[in-house]
């Protein structure tokens, strides 16, 4: 196969796992998840309903406080935008007859969502007697955009159904799970690295490609991480996906827009500062040309993600500098004229860039929606308007010098 076409073959798989994942129209679902427990219904009652005497037992539960006979407000250990714990009102109407209970549940109000993320929200307990304990049926019912909340949640019931299992037994529930360890995601790099290996070429110099292409997404991923850490996201984390790359994660959502600028900006940030060490470091030779390289999936990875597009780094932090649509749009047709004038500098075809761009706008449009906080963000002040500009200014410098100088050296 050749390279063109491998390439051509792994952006598509990419597109296409993006679409599923953040833009196919799912419509409405409903997650179904049953369980049995070996306590009888009247404890499993008291645990699993907001109502229940013992609410509480949740590990991301602080308090549960009763309102009225329907209503319950809980107070949640997830912060929100000012590192406040979350509460959330709940609306609950329970049926019960001699044997089975079943209990309804709606988010009436959210300290940090707003109303509007919750109105096709429905959650359904239902608890039947069972030989050896009380079996526990759960369905959640939401409209969805994409299969990646979806999973999330459905995740996140199987971890309430352990975690309640082992309140029952100890006493202790625990929601973590083996996904965010430091193996598992060492394990799932190594996995994208050998998914990747094939689009480059089974062959010692594909493996290297592929590993140096890992190597700069974790550096990438990291960016973001130290920026989360230094606006104290406390519980900020890397998720790595396979062929797609790493995800970084807050410890809970923004609370200003200079906020979501930086944040998205320190990817390419943090990997241009590597940019001048590795030019200085280049002195020829089969090194040298490794080098050359790996300074070539750098720039053009972290340029790619600057590019003006909803989803990506770049349109995040121009969305946040410039407040008109006008501003805007001027902005990110510089950018994009930009890294299309490397593109062509370098020696890329025409058709090849026109392909591209076309390809970028399109997953740009899969863009629309996100989750709504309840309160606008903190604007941003000229002072932050400037440094987050002149940071993107700088990360496209570097990142597209880097492209340059290695193109130059290895096709000269």
């Amino acid at each position: 196969m050749s390279t063109s076409l491998s390439m051509f073959l792994l952006v598509a798989i990419n597109l296409g796992l993006i679409w599923l994942l953040i833009a196919a129209p799912v419509g409405r679902r409903t997650l179904h998840l049953t369980r049995v427990f070996k306590a009888p219904p009247s404890r499993i009652a008291a645990l699993i309903s907001p109502l229940g005497a013992e609410a509480n037992w949740h590990p991301s539960v602080v308090s549960s406080e009763r309102l009225s006979a329907a209503r319950v407000r809980q107070t949640l250990s997830h912060p929100d935008r000012h590192g406040v714990p979350i509460t959330r009102t709940l609306e609950v109407h329970e049926a019960e007859d001699e044997e089975d209970l079943a209990c309804e549940t709606r988010v009436v109000d959210d300290s940090a969502l707003d109303a509007s993320f919750w109105k096709s929200y429905v959650e359904r307990r239902f608890l039947r007697p069972v030989p050896g304990g009380t079996a526990l049926t759960v369905e959640q019912t939401d409209r969805y955009r994409g299969v990646a909340f979806l999973l999330f949640r459905y995740i996140q019931l199987r971890r309430e159904m352990k975690a309640l299992d082992q309140w029952l037994a100890t006493g202790k529930g625990d929601m973590s799970g083996v996904l965010e360890s430091g193996w598992t995601q060492a394990g799932l790099a190594v996995l994208s690295t050998l998914l990747l290996w094939p689009f480059f070429g089974l062959s010692t110099q594909g493996l290297l490609l592929s590993t140096m292409l890992t190597v700069v997404i974790v550096l990438h991923e990291l960016g973001h991480m130290a920026a989360y850490r230094a606006f104290g996201h406390g519980r900020a984390r890397m998720i790595f996906v396979p062929l797609l790359g790493g995800i970084a994660v807050g410890g809970r959502p923004y609370n200003s827009h200079f906020e979501v600028a930086v944040c998205a900006l320190m990817g390419a940030g943090m990997s241009a500062f590597l940019v001048p060490p590795l030019i200085a470091l280049y002195d020829g030779g089969l090194m040298g040309r490794g080098l050359l390289v790996f300074l070539l999936i750098l720039g053009a990875f972290n340029l790619l993600n600057l590019l003006p597009m909803h989803r990506f780094d770049g349109g995040q932090v121009l969305r946040q500098v410039f407040s008109t649509r006008t501003s805007l749009l001027m902005a990110s047709f510089l950018v994009t004229l930009v890294i299309l004038w490397i593109g062509w500098r370098v020696g890329l075809p025409t058709h090849m860039l026109t392909a591209g761009l076309a390809v970028f706008t399109v997953l740009s449009l899969l863009g629309a929606g996100g989750v709504k906080p309840r309160m606008a963000l903190d604007p941003m002040t000229p002072p932050q308007r400037l440094l987050a500009g002149f940071g993107l200014y700088s990360a496209l410098v570097l990142h597209g010098y880097a492209i340059v100088y290695a193109c130059d050296r290895l096709l000269g």
